[in-house]
């Protein structure tokens, strides 16, 4: 990849092009860090390539920052994609980063590779450039689609270990229902997934005292756990919901009564709940449907994320103004959808998501609109530039 020119930067698209081409599935770099950093590096950045590796692959991360004064504004996201699938049903290459009828095509387009290339033109266009009223930086991971422990986790230990402050953060998730900037999410859900193992006795299906069949109080169980309502929501937050993603006996025989039934399933909760309280519930609810059943079981929990909410106040409003600016329209504040990198972030700084429209992430032909990629651009400048001109709010 050739070096970025300063003034080529101030337009995201060719930076965009550039990072789809690198095939970054995580937990694969494919190039785009040191894309990245090239990039960065010509508008005056100090960069810190920061690989972690926990016994997995190692994983390539960027922390940059561009001035060294109070307060520092930074920009997070990802470069890892998930993989193409069958490129047979792609419209276009993948990671060839085609444009046509005003759309740019490619792994990575929605999801945020074309976020992070906003981010860098709305600095090559910021009035701050210079950082001579604040610091901006970009926090830059490549293991958010994967299992996310060397990446933004370890970024922001290492920020803490050197000194570092974030006042402020903004993450370029895909929040955008239908344009850039029309929804910001302020909020996650947290998430829990259980594994329920339910232990019978192996048998003849003709000999029904001489086994347990698992299966009618793994039933049970399910039935109990998911006619349960968990709460009603809040003004913040949809309400909490449980839902079973799979159902696993693994007998192929058919006159054979199983040994055991397993399910996993996950709760997506609101700051309503805790996991610790979800997870008592769970033991409880489970014991009470088996116990009749005279079987046994193991469960093991797997805490994704604890729900947290960004405050309302001068930032959102700050972000609700420089949106306004730009687009004509107020945006919706919103705690919707899964989880993302921002959920670490948050105990930080204040963080808010603002980015290109989902609908396309993670499917075949990929994309977004050119249009909206400049409008992305203009709402990070203009969130920039009020941002030092209040000098953080």
């Amino acid at each position: 990849m050739e070096t970025q020119e300063p003034m080529r930067l101030t337009d995201p698209l060719p930076l965009a092009q550039d990072l789809i081409r690198c095939h970054s599935v995580t937990p694969a770099d494919g190039g785009a860090i040191g894309v990245l950093e090239r990039a960065l590096t010509s508008l005056g950045f100090t960069c810190t390539r920061l690989p972690f590796d926990s016994g997995g692959p190692r994983i390539e991360n960027l922390y940059a920052r561009l001035g060294t004064a109070a307060p520092n504004f930074c920009f997070a996201g990802h470069t890892d994609v998930v993989p193409p699938g069958d490129t047979s049903t792609w419209r276009f290459d993948p990671f060839a980063a085609t444009v046509a009828d005003g759309t740019l095509f490619g792994r990575g387009a929605a999801d945020m590779k074309s976020a992070i290339a906003a981010f860098i033109a709305a600095v090559a266009r910021s009035q701050n450039r210079t950082g001579n009223r604040g610091s901006i930086s970009l926090l830059i991971t490549g293991d958010e689609e994967g299992p996310a422990v060397d990446g933004t986790t370890r970024v922001l230990d290492w920020l803490k270990q050197h000194g570092e402050r974030l006042d402020h953060c903004i993450v370029g998730e895909p929040t955008a229902e239908f344009s850039a900037g029309d929804t910001v999410k302020i909020g996650r859900r947290g998430s829990l997934t259980c594994y329920l193992r339910v232990k019978g006795m192996q048998g003849h299906v003709g000999y029904p005292d001489q086994a347990n069949n698992p299966i009618p109080g793994l039933a049970a169980a399910l039935v109990r756990l998911t006619s349960h309502k968990l709460d009603d929501g809040s003004a913040q937050f949809q309400r909490s919901n449980l839902e079973v993603t799979t159902v696993d006996v693994a007998n192929p025989a058919t006159n054979v009564i199983p040994a055991d039934a397993k399910a996993t399933f996950n709760i997506r909760f609101n700051t309503g709940q805790t996991a610790e309280g979800l997870e008592r519930w769970i033991s409880r609810e489970v014991e009470t449907a088996l116990t009749p059943f005279k079987l046994g079981h193991e469960l093991r929990f797997t805490r994704g994320a604890h729900p947290f909410l960004t405050t309302q106040g001068p930032f959102t409003a700050l972000i609700d103004r420089a949106i306004n600016t730009v687009t004509g329209s107020r945006p919706k504040f919103s705690t919707t959808g899964g989880t993302s990198d921002a959920r670490f972030i948050q105990a930080f700084c204040p963080v808010a998501e603002i980015g290109l429209a989902g609908s396309t992430m993670h499917k075949a032909d990929e994309n977004v609109r050119l249009s909206d990629l400049e409008q992305l651009t203009r709402i990070y400048e203009a969130i920039l530039n009020t941002y030092f001109e209040t000098q953080g709010a």
